[in-house]
């Protein structure tokens, strides 16, 4: 009975910690990234591009085929025995096989392969580009809920310094010291910071519930573990937008897209120029034929089944030339497509740049501007503190009314709720730029 208690316990215990997992940022990073249905696709996206380069290297095989051929006649017809026309009945037939390679189609072949192996990386960068976009999505939610946390705490000391200013004015009007409309003014406060209070949980709560969506899993005693953003440095990590513009074109995968889509339009250029050049195909081809006269006159006998296949027996090679000569401009007008296509195909990796280089601008001066207005929330924080200490000291002493009283306390807690807010913000865009520079290491 007792081992049966202490197992039962055990297994509360072990299922109440099961319960109670916190994610870690990394852990809902690499969720988000397993469980992400886009992900997925772009994942089978990649094994049909490998398909294509299987199905490209079987064109340098040859091919090989097998035949058959079965007849039954009746009437007059050859006699395959006594090699006379005769009116008789007699079933007939052939087997064969036949075979053809491409000896040479303009590198038609070798292109296709080469094209092929480039659509297997062009796929794995769109994977890795909505990986990193997924990435930064997880970023950003699960530093708000970090977020709501701080503006939870922060609101329930905010209630629990009512309630006590509650208790305190209670006393005093008892003792006749401040009129019943200041202990109401009090209650008044103290009832909007209990609603604040629930505000903020049920922020907490939706914050938690699209953080859960994200790594879909149940938002039942979902929780994630806290980072010590602390106080952000405020050094800058990169002097310039240009030093990170520099970095991102060896990381980003969009860029480094548009330049496979170049080279794949330089296949395509290749492929239709193929049609300038000759086809040269070889071929080999083996046959035989048997056949059975049904109404063999009596004492003659129809030649063994083996004995027909190997005296019928016949085979041959050959090869053929086709040679292009005038296709009524097919293929001149596909080669300047494909030229006008890679002309595409650069300016796209242009416009690719110039777009990477204005995005890394304005997160650059998003971190800017975020880090002055982390700075200046610190200050305006400090100083709010020293005037909400000196007059509390007033109203305590009577030199404050509670209208008074009351303003002081709603700057600091806007000065708290702005201070966290902007640190928050300045991490996260902090984050963008260690992102942009292939320098985001999650913990």
């Amino acid at each position: 009975m007792k081992t049966k208690l202490i197992f039962l316990v055990a297994l509360c215990f072990s299922l109440a910690t099961f319960s109670q997992k916190k994610w870690t940022l990394k852990e809902a990073v690499n969720q988000a990234l397993e469980k992400n249905i886009s992900i997925q696709q772009n994942k089978l996206s990649v094994e049909l591009a490998k398909k294509d380069v299987a199905i490209a290297k079987g064109n340098f095989l040859p091919n090989l085929g097998a035949n058959t051929r079965g007849n039954l006649n009746f009437g007059t017809g050859f006699d395959p025995v006594s090699q006379d026309r005769v009116n008789t009945s007699f079933f007939g037939g052939s087997l064969g096989a036949s075979s053809n390679y491409t000896i040479f189609n303009g590198f038609r072949n070798t292109n296709t392969y080469k094209q092929a192996q480039l659509g297997v990386e062009s796929s794995l960068f769109d994977l890795k580009q909505i990986e990193n976009d997924i990435s930064l999505r997880v970023v950003n939610t699960y530093l708000n809920v970090l977020f709501a946390k701080e503006n939870l705490e922060v609101a329930k000391v905010q209630a629990a310094i009512s309630e006590k200013q509650i208790q305190a004015a209670q006393a005093r009007f008892d003792a006749g010291v401040i009129a019943k409309g200041d202990l109401l003014n009090i209650q008044s406060t103290a009832a909007n910071d209990a609603q604040n209070l629930i505000t903020q949980e049920n922020t907490l709560d939706l914050a938690l519930l699209n953080l859960a969506q994200l790594l879909q899993e149940p938002v039942e005693n979902f929780d994630v573990t806290p980072i010590d953003v602390g106080a952000p440095s405020a050094n800058l990590f990169y002097k310039t937008s240009e030093s990170v513009y520099n970095k991102s074109l060896d990381y980003m995968p969009e860029i480094a897209r548009a330049k496979l889509d170049i080279e794949n339009a330089d296949f395509n250029i290749a492929l239709a120029e193929s049609a300038y050049y000759p086809t040269i195909t070889a071929s080999a081809a083996l046959s035989t034929n048997y056949g059975f006269n049904l109404n063999l006159p009596e004492g003659f006998e129809n030649p063994g089944f083996g004995t027909q296949l190997d005296e019928n027996l016949g085979y041959g090679l050959g090869f053929s030339v086709n040679i292009p000569i005038f296709n009524r401009f097919q293929t001149k007008n596909r080669v300047a497509q494909s030229v006008i296509n890679k002309e595409v195909s650069q300016t796209r990796l242009e416009d690719q740049k110039l777009r990477l280089k204005q995005t890394i601008e304005q997160a650059f001066l998003d971190v800017k501007t975020a880090l002055k207005t982390f700075e200046a929330s610190k200050i305006s924080l400090e100083s709010q503190k020293e005037a909400f200490k000196n007059a509390q000291e007033r109203y305590n002493f009577g030199a404050m009314t509670i209208f008074d009283f009351d303003l002081v306390r709603t700057r600091l807690v806007n000065a708290e709720g702005a201070m966290i807010r902007s640190k928050y913000d300045y991490v996260f865009k902090t984050k963008v730029l260690q992102f942009y520079c292939g320098e985001l290491v999650l913990e």
